[in-house]
């Protein structure tokens, strides 16, 4: 089943992430407290609506880089707001999703770059998750996510399921 396995904020660019249990997630905004949310991060434009609101990364990806690295990732040293398990996030650009009460829409993969690597002097990040770094999702609306929140694909009637990348299939 995919869940959520943590969730972190940081209220401005550059700062180091803090995980909590649970957070308050604002339609066309991002999570409370975050600094994507608060225009003050480092992919924050201004007058342009938040291009980054929540990032997501996989729990398995975070290991599968981690084994050609002599210091790994943690899950805030990704930079990321939302680790997750049991979700192929790669597959998830273009489907509406369910993390816990929360309804987004994944955007875009979230490509890795050397920002993470700067900020916890730890090289070598943008090659170890290649192709795994992730996904940007925009908020479709307001509710709560909590650690262990479970997260539910939408998708349209007459499509096949492409390989199991979340585990209970429903329509809106």
């Amino acid at each position: 089943m995919g869940k959520v396995l943590g969730i972190f904020i940081c209220p401005r660019a550059g700062l180091l992430m803090q995980s909590v249990p649970r957070v308050m997630a604002f339609a066309d905004l991002g999570l409370e407290g975050d600094r994507y949310s608060l225009r003050v991060g480092s992919w924050s434009k201004p007058g342009v609506k938040a291009n980054r609101q929540v990032s997501l990364v996989a729990i398995e990806d975070i290991s599968d880089a981690n084994t050609s690295l002599e210091k790994g990732f943690s899950p805030q040293d990704t930079r990321r707001n939302i680790l997750t398990e049991g979700v192929e996030l790669n597959r998830m650009v273009n489907i509406e999703f369910l993390v816990g009460g929360v309804l987004m829409l994944g955007i875009k993969q979230c490509d890795p770059c050397a920002r993470p690597s700067a900020l916890v002097d730890k090289p070598f990040f943008a090659k170890a998750l290649a192709r795994r770094g992730g996904l940007i999702a925009e908020v479709l609306n307001d509710g709560v996510i909590r650690v262990g929140d479970g997260i539910f694909a939408f998708v349209e009637e007459g499509r096949a399921p492409m390989r199991v990348y979340l585990v209970k299939w429903n329509r809106l």
